[in-house]
């Protein structure tokens, strides 16, 4: 199986890297197209701030390319906001897969979100054998509005998305790679997808 981390400059990708190794897959690095669509499965991370994020993508052209994948392609963290309709974050304008926008927490709540927290009604393949109520870990300031696409819920001062699912598109605003053996397994899930 060949899985792409997609490096356009705004991942922790080396955690994401040794995740994937642990459950015995080499990930490849890589920010060419011909390389990212000959991938079975794609990661999309993100790590960093929403405005820059997308400048960057814009500026390799995979804005345009990331919509037009077919493989399962899962974003994480920032990856999963970009993914979505537009972010409060710079008032930056998203990849419109996901029919949602990303808002910024109220300071309500500390801000940002850092830690564990539980996820719930679970709703996708990605969530095989993973309990209601499992915590996973969590670093954003930013959450993602339900909309129809939401497949996990997280409550945090308001209820939110945490886990989103578009055609082949999959989106965590937690981070599996830094979530134990849950997070492993949701990843897990995702390759054999």
């Amino acid at each position: 199986m060949k899985l792409v981390i997609i490096n356009y400059g705004a991942g922790n990708i080396k955690s994401i890297q040794f995740a994937f190794k642990r459950l015995g897959v080499d990930a490849v690095l890589s920010n060419t197209p011909e390389e990212i669509v000959a991938a079975d499965k794609i990661i999309f991370p993100g790590v960093g701030e929403a405005s820059s994020a997308m400048k960057m993508l814009r500026e390799s052209g995979l804005d345009e390319l990331i919509p037009k994948l077919k493989q399962p392609v899962l974003g994480i963290c920032l990856g999963m906001q970009l993914l979505c309709k537009s972010t409060e974050e710079g008032n930056t304008k998203g990849l419109g897969i996901f029919q949602t926008d990303v808002k910024r927490f109220s300071n309500d709540v500390k801000v940002p979100q850092m830690g564990w927290n539980v996820i719930k009604d679970l709703k996708s393949d990605l969530f095989k054998d993973i309990k209601e109520n499992e915590y996973m870990y969590l670093v954003h300031s930013y959450y993602a509005e339900h909309c129809n696409e939401t497949i996990a819920k997280t409550d945090y001062g308001i209820n939110y998305a945490s886990a989103l699912q578009h055609k082949n598109f999959y989106g965590t605003q937690f981070h599996p790679e830094k979530s134990g053996t849950a997070g492993a397994r949701i990843l897990e899930n995702f390759l054999n997808l």
